[in-house]
């Protein structure tokens, strides 16, 4: 796998050495800060039941979310125990504004929607570093080597460089405690799904170094057949804290998986004439065993922090990461021209991808007048390489006598699909959260962007050419205010700015712009002193430009001439009601429209966006004669939405509830969860009429034995 290159290296520390020489004088009057490790109230901690206090994601200096003048959702460490998620996407569920799983039952991505933007598998982050897609290869985490997941709304590309409008999410590894952890589980569930984990971490005796172990296996499968649902992982943490003012945390991780691919159906009266029938459920329910769809991947990093002097903190995240991808793909794709049958495509590909991130801050805190202030200065740098190899080949299946019975042969790599891309973005960022007496604070902040693209083309035909590149530069920023009254109420405001690159050139040669965003945002909190629950509404109207649609003469190309514009309502309740009693609940409302367009749509609402998304999940754990006994459960309402921007066929709206049941003795646990409680069966999303509806999952049980030690 190739490694950072010498002039990279050699640019980051020019970056970082030039973000040192803006330090201010200020700084030499602070006072020296701790550093925390990790602790319940910490900004990547796990949090405290379902209430966490601050937050690394919305300002990497981390702030108390009361002071993050944008919306920031977190899912805490005992929401993921909870509700015990097989996948990210599944932990993301209940979070007010985003739509979990987006695309249906497919096992392959965490894809999930923000504000009714379909960000699939490129709105992820680990720690703070990209964790996103390349091609049909993304770099899938398991949820059990996480301890939380914060999302941010709205534009990050201050902070984070290259991302949608909507927002991130951040997923927070385990990391080492500094004291002692143990737990080992067992786990059985529908479809004969099987798994053992281990948890298990533990510190020196002086406490300058603390290590943890998280290691899963599961086998088995889901509600398609024949399918496969196989994991293996094997996460390691290692944290030496020699003195309270340095620290360096090396994270690392093996991760195998053995997928089902996603399951799309025609339906009668609208993909094809009902004259035919419906399909029967034998083989709705079935896919080719032919599919596939196998990873191997593995990372390892480390997050660096020392106080250089009193005021001065400088920091360094690093993560290489590479995986491989071997997929074999026979899905609907359409009616073929001859009445009653259906067009399989057999897709298959081989790739290997891997990305290295790094990141230099230095954080200065210091007071200037009436104004205390923590000023972040960065260089970040990422590499990603994508190498592999696509093929695809077409099938004929009648509906009358629909069966996958048939040889498959090695699909033929099509036009312009073996290749190798490489992407390289470079920034520059600085951000200034400033603090008042008044209750007052305010976040500003500017980034520079340099993003530099090239595909080398093994196989160049028709447009296809055997060398291209693309540099692509922006400039971002945001600025947002709080403001405490005092009375648990806080106002916020907040405007920002995003860019995300295009790849491809127009008919006529240029290449394509950034796409860029805005979002003004404005909201309320309501947090009562001494009080782990948390009130907050926000309004937002977020703007998309330069979006790419359908070249009006050249209609093989596009042209940037696409806007859209979603603005919209979010309300969030969240926290600890009683010691016993955990809630968490959240309503959005989106009024979504496609402003400009050369497909005659516009004035029409953007497809797979809901007008409505509601949520709620409580737990209660019960004290007396039921002490140890914690019973849960939650709804998820999802509303109609559009399959296309032309607004020509529908996707009716769903409700799902969720259960679990737990009870705990001693060192022992039994815990029961239940997703889509009651099976619905329903379409997660639908395409243009004669492209098929992608199913959702079914119900879901499993049952956990777990043990501290």
């Amino acid at each position: 796998m190739p490694l950072p290159s010498p002039r990279s290296v050699r640019l980051a520390l020019i970056l970082g050495a030039t973000a040192l020489s803006t330090i201010p004088a200020f700084a030499q009057d602070t006072l020296l800060q701790p550093i925390i490790v990790e602790g319940e109230g910490g900004a990547i901690s796990g949090g405290v039941g379902y209430s966490v206090g601050s937050t690394a994601t919305g300002l990497k200096s981390g702030a108390p979310i009361t002071e993050v003048p944008m919306t920031v959702n977190t899912i805490t460490r005992q929401e993921l125990i909870d509700r015990a998620p097989l996948q990210v996407e599944s932990a993301l569920a209940y979070t007010p504004g985003v739509v979990a799983p987006a695309w249906g039952g497919d096992d392959r991505y965490d894809q999930f929607s923000v504000r009714g933007f379909d960000l699939g598998v490129n709105g992820l982050f680990r720690d703070g570093l990209i964790n996103k897609s390349q091609s049909y290869t993304a770099f899938k985490v398991n949820p059990y080597m996480l301890q939380r997941i914060d999302v941010l709304k709205g534009p990050a590309s201050v902070p984070y460089g290259s991302n949608d409008v909507a927002g991130l999410v951040n997923m927070i590894t385990k990391r080492p405690t500094f004291e002692h952890l143990g737990e080992a589980r067992v786990s059985y569930g529908s479809h004969d799904t099987a798994e053992v984990s281990a948890d298990w971490g533990d510190v020196n005796a002086d406490k300058t170094l603390s290590w943890r172990l998280t290691g899963l296996k599961r086998d088995g499968s889901n509600d398609v057949s024949p399918s496969e649902d196989d994991a293996d992982l094997l996460a390691l943490g290692v944290t030496w804290a020699p003195t309270a003012a340095t620290s360096i945390t090396f994270l690392g991780h093996y991760q195998k998986d053995d997928l089902t691919p996603s399951n799309s159906i025609p339906v009668a009266g609208v993909d094809y004439g009902a004259e035919f029938g419906d399909l029967p459920f034998s083989f709705l329910d079935q896919q080719s065993p032919w599919n596939k769809f196998e990873t191997e991947q593995a990372s390892i990093g480390w997050e660096a922090e020392h106080d250089l002097n009193a005021g001065i903190t400088l920091r360094q995240n690093f993560r290489y990461a590479r995986q491989t991808t071997d997929f074999q793909h026979m899905y609907y794709s359409g009616m073929t021209a001859t009445p009653g049958v259906m067009n399989y495509a057999a897709f298959a590909g081989d790739q290997k991808v891997n990305y290295w991130a790094l990141d230099n801050q230095a954080e200065i805190r210091g007071r200037i007048g009436a104004s205390d202030h923590t000023l972040t200065v960065g260089a970040d740098m990422t590499r990603q390489r994508k190498d592999g190899a696509l093929g695809l080949d077409y099938y004929p299946i009648a509906i009358a006598d629909p069966s996958y019975d048939f040889e498959i042969t090695e699909p033929p790599l099509f036009a312009n699909s073996d290749t190798k891309t490489d992407v390289e973005e470079k920034g520059i960022y600085v951000q200034d959260h400033i603090r008042f007496g008044n209750g007052v604070t305010v976040t500003a902040g500017l980034r520079r962007s340099w993003i530099d693209n090239q595909t080398f083309n093994r196989q160049p035909s028709g447009t296809g050419v055997a060398y291209a590149q693309q540099k692509d530069t922006a400039t971002t920023g945001m600025l947002g205010a709080t403001w405490d009254l005092g009375n648990g109420f806080i106002p916020y405001a907040s405007y920002g700015e995003s860019f995300t690159t295009n790849i491809g050139q127009t008919f006529g040669g240029s290449q394509f712009e950034p796409t860029e965003g805005s979002q003004f945002e404005a909201g309320l909190r309501y947090a009562p002193a001494g009080s782990q629950l948390q009130l907050s509404a926000a309004v937002f109207s977020i703007d998309k430009t330069n979006v790419l649609t359908t070249d009006p003469i050249n209609a093989a190309f596009q042209v940037q001439t696409g806007k859209v514009r979603h603005q919209g309502l979010e309300l969030e309740a969240r926290g600890n009601i009683t010691d016993r009693w955990s809630v968490t609940a959240g309503y959005t409302y989106i009024d979504a429209e496609i402003r400009s367009s050369n497909s005659g749509d516009q004035g029409n609402e953007p497809a797979m966006v809901p007008d409505h998304i509601a949520s709620v999940w409580s737990t209660y754990a019960f004290g007396g004669a039921a002490e140890g006994f914690t019973l849960g459960g939650g709804l998820r309402y999802v509303g109609e939405t559009w399959a296309e921007s032309s607004n020509s066929r529908s996707v009716d709206s769903y409700v799902l509830a969720d259960a679990m049941a737990r009870y705990t003795w001693g060192d022992n646990t039994v815990a029961l969860n239940v997703n889509n409680l009651f099976d619905k069966d329903y379409f997660a999303h639908c395409s243009f009429a004669g492209w098929g509806c992608g199913k959702a999952d079914g119900r879901e049980v499993a049952l956990t034995l777990s043990r501290a030690f």
